[in-house]
């Protein structure tokens, strides 16, 4: 880990943080190397992560393992219908001295921490979820007329089930925007269910250790910000994004058929910082078109709105994002 007074982060000491973070988790964490890459990027860009899978795939296992490889803070919040915004930013508590004095005194929710674990929060009521929006965006609360900062870094990694929807919220738009990638949760194959079972029914049990720190996570951040990008580059990632728009003469067939509404210029902003990070971890110091159409699917799938049509013909959002894709590839001018 460094120390005060360190030397400027390197390329070279980027790839070896971002390897050991890897390797650390990959002793708790069986396959998901995509999963577990795509994680890093989004912390790395200081951006929240919603993952969506199946139960029991390891996603909270994933949240709390980040929080010991990267010292940091971990808590979970268990979204139901019945929770209230205060059981997530905290409240006012009355408390006595011990003469007898009473007042009030803020109690502060789980949301003070580094990494929020919100699991299935598409089960919680949208004013519950929108609890979370001014957290996600401005780092901070506001609770009855007093602001808080919260720590930092700051991470919210939600969970949504995709197979359960009765009596599921589906979050709205503007805060779907507010994550940084959406990642889909695969399921294992046979060898790495059977490795899980080998790991989780024996006796030993994986010994975590932290190997970099938030402070690691804020200069890796700076790095990446400093690659540089060709004129080409960012007009091949500013073409991906207005070919998501059903509007616009250079979107796709399938773009124009079962899009709503395209990405917005956060998902830009993601594209070119996502990619950024990529090519450091690829080992090279300058923006590619294949580092965006790298990290083009977790940037884009949630943050292209389908129309019914697509639902009806069994169109997804990666399917769209695949025809961008195709299309940018086609006429990349």
């Amino acid at each position: 880990m460094t120390t005060a007074g360190a030397p400027a982060l390197t390329p070279e000491r980027f790839g070896e943080l971002a390897a050991a973070i890897e390797a650390e988790l990959a002793k708790l964490i069986v396959g998901q190397r995509e999963l577990v890459r795509g994680v890093l990027v989004a912390l790395v860009a200081g951006g929240h992560v919603l993952l969506e899978g199946q139960p029991g795939l390891g996603k909270t296992v994933l949240v709390r393992s980040l929080g010991r490889v990267l010292e940091l803070d971990f808590a979970r919040v268990q979204f139901t219908p019945d929770l209230m915004p205060a059981d997530i930013t905290g409240t006012h508590i009355v408390t006595e001295d011990p003469e007898g004095r009473r007042s009030f005194e803020f109690q502060p929710g789980p949301i003070f921490t580094n990494l929020l674990l919100a699991d299935e929060i598409n089960r919680a009521t949208p004013k519950t979820q929108s609890a979370l929006l001014e957290a996600m965006q401005e780092r901070q609360v506001t609770v009855g007329e007093i602001t808080r900062r919260l720590p930092s870094p700051f991470f919210v990694l939600a969970t949504q089930n995709p197979i359960e929807l009765e009596g599921t919220y589906p979050l709205p738009e503007a805060q779907l925007d507010r994550f940084f990638f959406k990642l889909l949760v695969p399921f294992p194959d046979a060898s790495e269910l059977a490795e899980i079972a080998r790991r989780t029914t024996g006796v030993a049990e994986a010994e975590l250790q932290p190997v970099a720190s938030g402070r690691d996570l804020a200069r890796m951040s700076l790095l990446a910000r400093e690659v540089p990008v060709a004129q080409p580059v960012m007009e091949y990632a500013v073409g991906l994004v207005m070919a998501t728009h059903p509007e616009r003469p250079e979107a796709p067939e399938e773009v124009r058929r079962y899009v709503r509404w395209g990405a917005s210029p956060r998902a830009l902003q993601t594209l070119v910082l996502a990619g950024r990070i990529r090519a450091l971890l690829e080992g090279r110091y300058n923006l590619a078109v294949e580092d965006l159409e790298a990290v083009a699917a977790p940037a884009l799938r949630h943050r292209i709105f389908l129309s019914f049509e697509a639902d009806a013909a069994g169109v997804d959002a990666d399917d769209v994002v695949a025809a961008v894709l195709r299309a940018q590839r086609a006429h990349p001018g």
